[in-house]
């Protein structure tokens, strides 16, 4: 094998590759986002927020115990091998939400997706990274997130698009379908591992080795575990969108088409917004990125649930992805600059456990205040949540580096 030559001119092709293939899991998860609340009332007759919730708490624990598995052994097993077997668990996901008779085959699909988005997403974010070096973490992140969501929002609109005009299922379903074949067979024959640009970089590495990379990266450490609390809170108001924003808009006269639109709009301007932001994350502060990111995600979320209107819907999506853009391609880019090459799969792993955990977390605290309280009041208590991970950013995290204080 030739020696390897970190950057992202020097691996263009294989990178963009890996976007294409991201893209491709964005979607994955995008044809459940807006048609689900429908899909629960119509199909299984669901009534209680918490009881409907329960696919995303399935899909969080699934996918947050598969993120950190994934950064665990990604050098044991090698990246691609992962992303296959990630493609490979994905197919049966939409066969058995076509097919589900009780709403316990849905849950045991969320967990496979779970799982095939653990393994899919964590070897794209971590091979990006072995790709490109230093220098363009901040940019492979917010490439890699943007191809993500952008396909999410999209497969969200399209499959919103399509329940409404041939039936809630089983076609919006058929994404799913067409779209884990086609990542399976890119991951196959296109992907190339990249555990030797992982031994190449170590080798001019500064910084040294830690022990107990998990307990560094969740409490010990200040800035890695701010991340990860601040990673944790915003997957967490994210999964309350994810399931609540559908039934409140639905419940306040909007139609499945309208729904579709404000939904989708959140996901594809997070995704579109890390194409700036990943690249402000290699030259500002990551410190102020996140704080900022987090700040203005929570004011957003207190003004949510008191204004129906259909376009301040929108402009509070708008608002609510770019926060979201800001922190996302910042959080890995920040994680990747405080750990050894060869130590940082496992520490993003254990960042990704802690944030997608956010996922489930979320869907059990917003089901129980929304039943208890009401959806406006549960949003209300995220936002609150949310404000409060951004003072923990500020006053905890340390900056990343000397060059991260120019902003």
């Amino acid at each position: 094998m030739t020696n390897p030559i970190l950057g992202l001119k020097a691996n263009w092709k294989q990178f963009l590759i890996l976007v294409i293939v991201n893209a491709l899991v964005g979607s994955m998860l995008g044809m459940e986002r807006s048609i689900f609340p429908q899909y629960a009332s119509e199909i299984f007759g669901l009534s209680s927020n918490f009881a409907f919730l329960s696919f995303i708490t399935a899909f969080g624990f699934s996918k947050a115990i598969t993120n950190y598995l994934t950064g665990k052994f990604a050098n044991n097993f090698g990246r691609k091998k992962l992303l296959i077997l990630g493609w490979i668990l994905a197919i049966p996901v939409p066969i058995l939400l076509i097919f589900a008779s009780n709403w316990n085959y849905v849950i045991l699909a969320n967990v496979l997706l779970g799982v095939s988005q653990g393994l899919t997403w964590g070897s794209t974010v971590i091979m990006k990274i072995d790709l490109v070096g230093e220098k363009d973490r901040g940019f492979a992140m917010g490439m890699n997130e943007f191809a993500g969501y952008l396909s999410l929002g999209v497969s969200a609109y399209l499959s919103a698009y399509l329940a409404e005009k041939f039936g809630v299922s089983p076609t919006p379903f058929y994404i799913g379908v067409v779209v884990s074949i086609l990542g399976l067979l890119l991951s196959i024959f296109l992907v190339k591992d990249t555990h030797h640009f992982v031994k190449k970089e170590s080798e001019i590495a500064t910084l040294e080795k830690v022990e107990r990379v998990f307990l560094q990266t969740s409490i010990k450490n200040k800035t890695l575990s701010s991340i990860t609390q601040a990673g944790l809170i915003n997957n967490l108001n994210d999964g309350m969108v994810w399931g609540l924003l559908p039934v409140l808009l639905l419940s306040n006269g909007f139609s499945l088409n309208q729904t579709g639109v404000i939904t989708a709009t959140y996901p594809l301007i997070w995704g579109i917004g890390q194409l700036g932001t990943g690249k402000m994350a290699d030259r500002f502060s990551k410190k102020k990125m996140i704080f900022g990111g987090m700040l203005l995600q929570g004011l957003t979320l207190l003004l949510l649930p008191n204004l129906m209107n259909y376009h301040l819907q929108i402009l509070f999506m708008v608002l609510l992805g770019f926060g979201t853009a800001l922190v996302y391609p910042t959080f890995m880019a920040a994680i990747a600059d405080h750990t050894h090459p060869v130590q940082r799969a496992e520490s993003i792993g254990t960042f990704r456990l802690w944030r997608d955990l956010g996922y489930a977390f979320g869907a059990i605290l917003s089901g129980i205040l929304a039943d208890q309280w009401g959806i406006p009041v549960a949003i209300f208590s995220i936002g609150i949540l949310t404000i409060a991970s951004s003072v923990i950013v500020k006053f905890r995290m340390e900056e990343s580096s000397p060059s991260d204080k120019i902003l």
